[in-house]
């Protein structure tokens, strides 16, 4: 892609301090630019690669000064994270949208299939009976697509994705690699010889609009009824969502996540890297879990910041730690002056 700094000032609303001319051919991090290239300045403890750089151009604020007199065009602009992620989405240029937009000879789908207009389907692909694909999603190679499953308009799911029989996806949707959608909810009923006799999953997942999936995330069929992943859900790579899980509209969780079955997740919550989450709980609307947080109980009071096993408020956590650290050191305070009371009684 080659692009002048005055295009990209009127993509990003921002204004040229330099050479409006200049072309661009592709983003860089700051301690790498070099010529051709656009960066950016966000922190000011990243200005001083600003004067070793060969950047073309930096998107800076308003309001910056350079200290040293820069060859690099400014485009100055409000938001410099805003506008750097405008700029990213100009430069992106994904396997699925450089796509020839056609049904591989080397992919296989049934004849009952119901398929879109402008829909790609890789290689070695599998659409099943009854399956419904909409209008200008791209199925990407060694994609499974199970009996009954539909899936909206716009999707892009990406090679190794699984989606299991009977499960529905809702528009603009994307999963990445090796995403499974109905993989069977864990379910075992005891018995009294000890062994366990496995719970049909007859239940299905139900996705809505605008959730993009990380690669290697798993989401179980419910018993019965629908999982839910409610609309502008954002879940990373490695998670995994139990049966009957309820995650509402624009939460977004970290990796390595895991919520067990049955549990209610609120709206615009945010749930950190290895956060574990136990079964049947609800967790109230715009709550923050820290990573490696362990929920075991209800969270009813919206808005908090949780953190620690098992989850405390967040600043309770941070001054509990504070005393934790000097634990040894009041151990060992505490046995000298049992020493001295000690001695004081000999006396």
């Amino acid at each position: 892609m080659q692009i002048t700094a005055e295009q990209i000032a009127a993509l990003v609303n921002g204004t040229v301090d330099g050479d409006p001319s200049v072309q661009i051919t592709h983003p860089a991090k700051i301690e790498e630019a070099g010529p051709g290239s656009i960066t950016f300045l966000a922190d000011p403890a990243y200005e001083h690669h600003l004067y070793g750089n060969q950047a073309t151009a930096v998107l800076v604020s308003r309001a910056f000064t350079p200290k040293q007199t820069l060859a690099a065009s400014l485009i100055r602009v409000d938001d410099v994270r805003a506008a750097v992620t405008s700029l990213l989405v100009a430069f992106q240029e994904t396997e699925a949208s450089r796509t020839k937009r056609a049904t591989s000879a080397q992919a296989v789908v049934h004849e009952s299939a119901q398929i879109g207009e402008n829909v790609r389907i890789g290689k070695f692909s599998v659409v099943e009976a009854g399956a419904e694909i909409g209008d200008d999603t791209v199925i990407l190679d060694q994609v499974y697509i199970g009996p009954g499953v539909k899936i909206g308009a716009r999707c892009v799911l990406y090679p190794g994705t699984r989606v299991l029989r009977d499960c529905i996806i809702g528009n603009d949707c994307t999963f990445h690699s090796n995403v499974v959608i109905g993989s069977d909810g864990f379910g075992f009923a005891p018995q009294s010889d000890g062994t366990y006799k496995k719970v049909p999953q007859v239940g299905n997942v139900l996705i809505e609009d605008h959730v993009e999936i990380g690669a290697c995330t798993v989401i179980d069929r419910a018993t019965m009824g629908s999982t839910l992943i409610r609309e502008g859900v954002k879940l990373d790579n490695l998670i995994q969502i139990g049966h009957n899980v309820e995650v509402d509209i624009n939460t977004v969780i970290a990796a390595q996540a895991g919520i067990a079955g049955s549990a209610k997740i609120g709206k615009s919550v945010r749930i950190g890297g290895q956060v574990g989450i136990a079964g049947h709980l609800t967790i109230a609307d715009g709550i923050s879990l820290q990573a490696k947080s362990g929920v075991g109980g209800h969270l009813r009071e919206e808005g908090q910041a949780l953190m620690g096993a098992p989850a405390l408020p967040y600043r309770d956590f941070q001054r509990s730690y504070v005393v934790f650290k000097q634990l040894p050191e009041v151990y060992r305070e505490l046995a000298r002056l049992k020493k001295e009371v000690e001695a004081l009684k000999e006396k």
